[in-house]
């Protein structure tokens, strides 16, 4: 299930744990795509706690707490880990990730947690979700096979990558355009981890995140530059980044086209993919500026210019989900829809 849903369905169990409707969430995937941010995007989302918890690292004994003697029985003491209302808030996310790399007998000792939201005495918090996260067995982790017991307390998502989707994210958490544009251009890249090859580095959201800081820190060190770009995403994927970043200088000159100018398209497909990313990036920044309006309808009639008008529908879909409804109300907008009504149609 691609992320966006996926944040969808766990808004919904965060809405509905205060109505008893929620349900143990398991999220499935390889390293590398994602799952521990939705996570907390979410969290952030409703302003509210996250415990990440790893049951990789742990004891049994370290989630059930330590004995201690109350006249003549024995109490426990649970984990000041776990959530608590008066320490945590009356919300929040409890996150057991790496649960697919715990021992069997620390997952023993989360059956109870998980699906009574309780251990011994101790109680989750009426309005805390619980969520987990592990590698598969074929993702050449340190996983384990997830005990039947433990599994049938979940419900089940495959998280899957999709480049829209990372998009959003990137152009919202302020990665470089160039990477962005890049992985336009090349879209099987973003995600690339064939686990027979048991690869160090490769292509993941999560590493290209780490190739957008290596950009910041070596742009101006052609030297270490490559080196640093294929340490982050691999040896293949960083030097055709390098490659692409390298033949930017060929771009037009985009403060004219925001400015209204008249500036022609570049050929280069990859140009296009740049000049297109770029203006998104111009029409985000705008945003909170008095020449948003302008901005946007000089980048719209810019949109219509491209041979191909597929990549006008990609830079004006980016821009809508960068900047939201409002770019409805931009009078070029009009004209653009029915420039690329037959495109949008079929």
């Amino acid at each position: 299930m691609r992320p966006a849903h996926l944040i969808s369905i766990l808004q919904k169990e965060f809405e509905s744990v205060q109505h008893g409707h929620h349900t143990p969430v398991m999220l499935w995937g390889p390293p590398g795509v994602g799952k521990s941010q939705m996570v907390a995007q979410v969290a952030q989302q409703y302003g509210v706690p996250i415990i990440d918890i790893r049951l990789s690292q742990m004891e049994p004994s370290d989630l059930r707490g330590i004995p201690f003697r109350v006249e003549d029985r024995v109490e426990w003491a649970p984990p000041a880990m776990l959530p608590n209302a008066e320490r945590h808030g009356e919300q929040g996310f409890l996150f057991l990730d790496e649960i697919t790399s715990a021992p069997p007998s620390v997952s023993a000792a989360a059956y109870q947690l998980i699906l009574d939201r309780r251990l011994g005495a101790y109680e989750v918090p009426k309005g805390w979700v619980i969520i987990a996260a592990g590698n598969r067995q074929g993702d050449r982790g340190v996983t384990y096979s997830m005990p039947s017991p433990l599994a049938n307390r979940f419900s089940h998502f495959e998280v899957d990558t999709h480049l829209d989707d990372w998009v959003a994210w990137a152009f919202a958490h302020g990665i470089d355009d160039r990477v962005i544009a890049f992985l336009r251009f090349r879209p099987e890249l973003l995600f690339d981890f064939d686990p027979a090859h048991n690869p160090v580095a490769f292509p993941s959201p999560r590493s290209w995140e780490y190739a957008h800081r290596a950009l910041q820190k070596f742009l101006d060190s052609p030297q270490l530059l490559l080196g640093s770009l294929q340490a982050c995403v691999g040896q293949a994927a960083g030097i055709e980044l390098n490659a692409f970043v390298s033949n930017l200088d060929q771009l037009p000159d985009l403060d004219a086209i925001v400015r209204g100018e008249k500036v022609g398209v570049p050929k280069e497909t990859d140009l296009q993919y740049a000049v297109a990313t770029a203006l998104v990036g111009h029409a985000i920044r705008a945003k909170s500026t008095p020449k948003a309006m302008e901005i946007w309808g000089n980048i719209l009639n810019y949109a219509q210019k491209f041979p191909q008008r597929e990549m006008g529908v990609m830079l004006v879909s980016d821009m809508h989900r960068a900047v939201g409804q409002d770019l409805f109300a931009v009078p070029q907008f009009a004209k653009w829809a029915d420039s690329v009504a037959e495109v949008m149609l079929y």
